[in-house]
């Protein structure tokens, strides 16, 4: 095994065990909660996997950005929510069902969603375009359902062992997390330099400030709906993203420093938005 795939599966691993202890922290029924509010999920749905997807096209459009951005903001666009969101929406005030629930539907909902979406913008652009379903489900079982799934399980057969293990684990998990992820970007780093240029950086603001207002208009009346709904819709799984924009555009070696690129810039923005967002909770916690 090289030090790029022990890299590799260390990532995997890393993000696997903290969807895991997600679950573990999770209460029963909350994969399912948004079910039970039809509106407050038909408008994530609206948000996250209809205007986004919509805003990444205009962008494309608008832009003269590289293939492989274009390629990439459209794969982040139409991916799920990411396996770190969670416990960054809890700290800033979102509800844990609502935080577990979109990270549960949205991963499985993907399956169908992803591939529909995609050949729809082939056939808008004279394209044919063809995402498996498969394909996007292995992407998706591994970082996600599957790790979610085999947490409840461990909540429901053993509560007190789950209660015990999820903090040390998720510790453990987020530093191997970090530990896996920068030698990803040092590596990368010179991809990366190459994608900058032609408003790059510009498109993928546009793309994720948009994402945080159209979240936050549609997430309703309660704060919590709005920072979830917001920072779900702005920050999507980037593992997922690069299986799909390696799909639409196969053997191209930069379209994995687009998506980084993305994701990473991505993040800088919504840290303003975070951080308001937390601080708000906190002062109404006191």
């Amino acid at each position: 095994m090289t030090i790029a795939q022990l890299i590799g599966l260390v990532l995997q691993a890393s993000l696997a065990v903290i969807v895991f202890c997600v679950a573990l922290n999770a209460q029963r029924g909350d994969m399912v909660s948004l079910l039970r509010r039809p509106g407050l999920w038909l408008r994530s749905i609206l948000a996250m996997n209809i205007i986004m997807p919509l805003i990444a096209v205009l962008l494309a459009g608008a832009f003269a950005l590289n293939r492989q951005i274009e390629v990439a903001l459209i794969a982040l666009a139409v991916s799920p929510v990411p396996p770190i969101l969670p416990n960054k929406l809890m700290k800033a005030g979102a509800s844990r069902s609502y935080s577990v629930a979109l990270l549960a539907l949205s991963a499985a909902m993907a399956v169908v969603l992803i591939p529909a979406t995609i050949w729809l913008l082939g056939q808008a652009f004279g394209r044919e375009v063809l995402v498996p379903p498969a394909a996007v489900f292995k992407a998706v079982a591994m970082s996600v359902l599957a790790p979610l799934l085999a947490g409840a399980l461990v909540r429901e057969l053993a509560p007190n062992v789950a209660a015990k293990i999820s903090g040390p684990m998720a510790k453990l998990a987020n530093v191997l997390l970090l530990a896996a992820f920068v030698p990803v970007v040092v590596v990368a780093w010179p991809e990366l330099v190459k994608e900058l240029g032609n408003f790059t950086l510009v498109a993928i603001a546009v793309l994720t400030l948009g994402g945080l207002l159209v979240g936050h208009v549609l997430g309703g009346p309660h704060d919590g709906d709005r920072t979830a709904l917001a920072l779900s819709t702005a920050s999507k799984h980037p593992g997922v993203a690069i299986a799909v924009a390696g799909i639409i555009a196969p053997g191209d070696k930069s379209i994995v420093a687009a998506v980084l690129l993305a994701f990473l810039f991505g993040i800088l923005v919504t840290a303003p938005y975070t951080r308001r967002r937390q601080k708000k909770f906190e002062e109404l916690k006191d």
